[in-house]
């Protein structure tokens, strides 16, 4: 069951992502990237058995950001990529400060879900804390590599459209180990053991491995869709 879901979660979150943007252009990518961005600092905290290992949630949503980045890159500019990156961390300071607002309120005798949120959005705020820091360095990280792997592309290959799959995983890789690595052990050290912490390492970095590998066509997708419907319209 659980592996069923999280094939019919990366469908559904990578499907919308290429939807929001033939609907909306840039700006669909940018409300998508704020989206899934809070969305992932909550389902992270959940942690399930999937394909013989223990992880945790959020892993498909997460790198979706890091498709959203690379596809803002490739049909846009190094400044659209960054500035997605800014809106959504702004976003999530937001949400940090509301959701610890709720929490201040005096719930009524007839409340029903006070116990709820505060199990939740108790742990919100460092969930979130960290998850903003290690955000901004491995997108800004993501970015920087995919304008430095297309340089290269562009002197081995002769021209700006060839060795997308090579930028695109170059950076995507790259930059996920590092906000694997520092998200985890920044999240969540004290909250479970060593061993369970370098079992959500191994099992968070190889599905975002998957997910890069997987998410090469549908950049490939992406700029089709910027060639033939978004070109005129900009």
């Amino acid at each position: 069951m659980n592996e069923a879901l999280l094939i019919l979660s990366f469908v559904l979150i990578y499907g919308s992502v290429m939807l929001f943007y033939r609907i909306f252009g840039k700006t669909g990518l940018i409300a998508m990237n704020v989206l899934v961005t809070i969305l992932a600092n909550i389902e992270v905290l959940l942690l399930v058995n999937a394909f013989g290992i223990e992880m945790t949630l959020g892993n498909v949503l997460f790198a979706s950001t890091f498709l959203i980045t690379d596809v803002l890159s490739e049909n846009h500019s190094k400044k659209d990529a960054n500035r997605a990156v800014v809106i959504g961390s702004a976003c999530s300071v937001l949400f940090v400060v509301l959701s610890q607002l709720w929490l201040l309120y005096i719930p009524s005798a007839n409340d029903w879900a006070r116990g709820a949120f505060e199990t939740i959005f108790a742990v919100t705020p460092r969930v979130v804390c960290v998850s903003l820091l290690v955000y901004l360095v491995s997108q800004l990280t993501d970015v920087w590599l995919y304008h430095k792997w297309w340089d290269w592309c562009k002197k081995r290959f002769g021209d700006a459209r060839s060795g997308l799959w090579i930028r695109n995983n170059g950076s995507t890789l790259i930059s996920q180990l590092f906000n694997t690595l520092l998200y985890t052990f920044g999240a969540f050290y004290g909250m479970y053991s060593i061993d369970v912490l370098w079992s959500i390492f191994v099992s968070s970095y190889g599905i975002y491995i998957v997910t890069s590998l997987l998410d090469t066509p549908v950049v490939y997708w992406c700029r089709q869709i910027h060639e033939k419907y978004l070109v005129k319209g900009e």
